[in-house]
């Protein structure tokens, strides 16, 4: 972002990104608890967080996505039971749509499997060599873009993310870690509010996206 601090802790009107993300969920009444996965360096005191009722827990990253996800369900394993389902989100994905999240609950709250909000490509897709040339052209009407939320069993995806860990498999986001071990997650469309801030010119258009879904105040 070339701002000198992390982009989760920018800020968006009165909140930081982080803020806002966690509001998504703290404000959502079929969710029972957040645990928000924090870098070590990071003092949880310092980080403005909405009210929370009692329902956010903070713990300590690992070096990777797939580390810090694992402390975070290691936590959780301590507090829910094995079957229960669990929601991984991404803390710079603060425009979510409520009713993104709430399809993707009632889709997947009787999936065997469990998945993920996804876009579908409205690109042509090329699958690159080695040399940077075109190998070819993917069919885009079977190519999605992964979103966040991504939803699980408890138990199931950490013992996912164990194996995959153990056998030196590079996770990129939990669905994969599923893939690995052999199950089909289920794609729930979700909407292209849902972006996750990246370059300075993201936070942007998650202003206006915010505004849009009167989640954030005009500026006067």
């Amino acid at each position: 972002m070339g701002t000198g601090r992390p982009k989760q802790f920018l800020t968006l009107g009165a909140r930081s990104v982080l803020g806002h993300t966690l509001g998504i969920f703290l404000e959502h009444p079929g969710i029972r608890g957040v645990v928000l996965v924090l870098g070590r360096d990071v003092d949880p005191d310092a980080v403005d967080l909405p009210a929370t009722g009692g329902r956010l827990f903070w713990v300590a990253g690992g070096e990777e996505r797939a580390d810090s996800v694992r402390n975070g369900l290691d936590f959780l394993a301590q507090q829910a039971a094995p079957d229960d389902w669990v929601l991984v989100h991404d803390a710079a994905r603060p425009c979510l749509p409520t009713e993104d999240l709430e399809r993707l609950m009632h889709t997947l709250r009787e999936d065997p499997v469990g998945g993920l909000l996804a876009a579908p490509s409205t690109d042509t897709m090329k699958l690159a060599d080695s040399a940077g040339r075109v190998e070819r052209t993917l069919d885009r009407a079977r190519v999605w873009r992964a979103l966040t939320p991504q939803m699980f069993r408890l138990q199931a995806l950490r013992a996912a993310l164990e194996a995959a860990a153990s056998a030196g498999v590079t996770i990129t986001d939990e669905a994969s870690a599923m893939e690995f071990q052999g199950h089909r997650p289920r794609l729930v469309e979700g909407s292209p509010l849902n972006i996750k801030i990246t370059r300075p010119e993201d936070l942007e258009t998650a202003q206006l996206y915010l505004l849009k879904q009167n989640r954030l105040r005009s500026p006067t």
